[in-house]
């Protein structure tokens, strides 16, 4: 394949995926379906007014909130609480692990960087997301690692 075909050929992949629809829907010249959808845990709003949103779905992609882990434990203990969160919420919006296309990490401390990569890895299958890992000053709720996701449905 030519250079400027693969340009052409990964423009039209990346569009699609920006606009959630195959390359063929893409090329019919078809619109994705739009619309911003809150996903509440359980399905209900909160009584109260939120601070922020568990879930946000535009078309085909889905956004999901920072997840900690808010108990007494290690790294390895709070990674693998977090990823199985994130799993459940996924499924729940109708994604799965499979479908994440970029993973944010926020660790308390880097040198838990090791054990985390340890936990985290094979949980999103043969081919994982994009990620990128920071180390902040302070997690909420005194976690040790947030991992915010980006995937599709």
């Amino acid at each position: 394949m030519a250079k400027s075909d693969r340009r052409k050929f990964i423009g039209k992949s990346a569009a699609a995926v920006a606009a959630g629809i195959s390359g063929e829907s893409l090329a019919a010249g078809q619109e994705a379906k739009t619309g911003k959808k809150v996903w509440w845990k359980d399905g209900k709003a909160p009584e109260s007014q939120a601070l922020f949103s568990p879930a946000v779905s535009y078309g085909n992609l889905l956004f999901l909130s920072g997840v900690g882990a808010h108990f007494e434990g290690d790294i390895k203990a709070h990674t693998k609480k977090v990823l199985d969160d994130i799993e459940q919420q996924l499924q729940a919006c109708g994604s799965s692990m499979n479908k994440v296309l970029k993973a944010q990490v926020y660790l308390a401390d880097l040198k838990d960087y090791k054990e985390m990569n340890e936990v985290f890895l094979g949980r999103f299958g043969a081919e994982p997301p994009v990620r990128t890992t920071v180390s902040v000053a302070g997690v909420p709720g005194k976690s040790l690692v947030e991992i915010d996701v980006i995937a599709y449905i």
